[in-house]
């Protein structure tokens, strides 16, 4: 894994030192495999996260959202008894998952179904942001006179 020093980038960038450091944290993820997820482009501004999480109860999962950060979070409940496993194939261990979530995307449903944990999501963008026409007046003053 390469290395990269991003902070160069500080001393000539006024206002962007969020988004270095979100670059330099992107660069320093780990590949997380457990438990495998998909990410899926639904609508135009709509998204789902699907985690297969076989075995897991309802009570037994958590999410979270925090500074735009979608954290996911699973803690196994011991076993009651002793088990005797000729092949054990499910895993059933703890994990935390994040995802980073674009502006203004906010978590719309979440939903345990056969198996699978399933989050919708989607980008909500304030009035103010959205793309207005803007009309074009006549301005009176600019007018020749006769």
């Amino acid at each position: 894994m390469r290395n990269f020093d991003l902070s160069h980038l500080y001393s000539n960038a006024v206002g962007f030192e969020r988004m270095a450091r979100e670059l330099e944290g992107l660069l320093d993820q780990k590949t997380v495999a457990y438990p495998p997820y998909n990410i899926e482009k639904r609508e135009q501004d709509g998204y789902r996260i699907t985690l297969a999480v076989a075995g897991f109860e309802r009570e037994e999962l958590e999410l979270e959202t925090e500074n735009g950060t979608l954290k996911v979070k699973g803690r196994k409940a011991p076993a009651s008894g002793e088990r005797q496993f000729l092949h054990q194939g499910i895993a059933e261990r703890d994990f935390e998952l994040a995802f980073k979530l674009s502006q203004h995307v906010e978590v719309r449903d979440a939903r345990l179904e056969h198996g699978l944990l399933v989050i919708d999501l989607a980008r909500e963008l304030p009035e103010a942001l959205k793309p207005r026409a803007i009309p074009i007046g006549q301005n009176e003053s600019l007018a020749l006179p006769n």
